[in-house]
């Protein structure tokens, strides 16, 4: 009596097999290469944290020597006042910046492993 063949064996199950193998080992490498873009732009990232920092560091120092230079209370309320609404505009700016990076890494993360990607 002949045995009936199982399903994955042979020359066809094989072949199905490696074909599975590769397509596997394509999406690592599509992810490892995607993860190593996301590094360098979480550096990216976190550079432009810091220089946002800075900018905002340097100008809460010049207003606070603007108002220590200043001649009266109102002319202080005027510094301050130009200061906050300086401040409330690069906020806006720097939050628009930084939503506008980290969306365009989770798009480009998106694209490699998809392969839509057209910078590779």
């Amino acid at each position: 009596m002949a045995q009936a063949k199982k399903p994955g064996t042979g020359k066809a199950g094989a072949t199905d097999a490696s074909g599975i193998t590769d397509k596997v080992r394509e999406a690592g490498e599509k992810m490892r290469a995607s993860g190593e873009r996301i590094a360098g732009q979480g550096s990216d990232l976190g550079m432009k944290l810091l220089d946002q920092a800075e900018q905002n560091t340097r100008e809460a120092f010049e207003a606070m020597r603007r108002a220590a230079k200043a001649r009266d209370l109102s002319e202080v309320m005027h510094v301050q006042g130009e200061y906050l609404r300086e401040q409330g505009s690069r906020s806006m700016a720097q939050a628009r910046e930084v939503g506008e990076m980290i969306a365009n890494f989770g798009r480009d993360a998106i694209n490699r492993v998809t392969g839509r990607d057209e910078s590779k």
